[in-house]
């Protein structure tokens, strides 16, 4: 069996520790909570003063009060996407000799078999 060659991980290729993503995705939800809140105050503020186009402003404000918690556990939750190279490999992995047989090639039981003498 035929050993590969050792390739060095480049760190420019590393993935985010599981640290920075956890942090990011905090921030991502603290920054959206936020928008929430201030869609409430926003309503709050509308409907006290009594502003021209209500029936416009406060169905908009719901609406961002009602989305934004949901997208934001979403984003939460969320990881991120898997390496192309990753996947790539696992189907890649016949090298540039080994063709693959053809669509309509004999089956195993059909193809002539390889035979090694053992007598000189």
């Amino acid at each position: 069996m035929k050993r590969q060659a050792y390739q060095p991980i480049l760190i420019t290729d590393a993935s985010r520790s599981q640290d920075d993503q956890l942090t990011s995705r905090q921030r991502r939800y603290v920054v959206m909570m936020g928008v929430r809140v201030a869609c409430v105050i926003v309503g709050a503020i509308l409907v006290g003063v009594g502003a021209p186009l209500l029936w416009l402003w406060l169905p908009l404000v719901a609406l961002g009060m009602v989305l934004i918690p949901w997208l934001a556990v979403l984003l939460a939750n969320d990881r991120p996407p898997k390496e192309r190279h990753r996947l790539a490999n696992r189907f890649s992995a016949r090298s540039a000799t080994e063709a693959a047989p053809p669509p309509m090639s004999l089956a195993a039981e059909e193809r002539p078999h390889k035979i090694i003498d053992a007598e000189p």
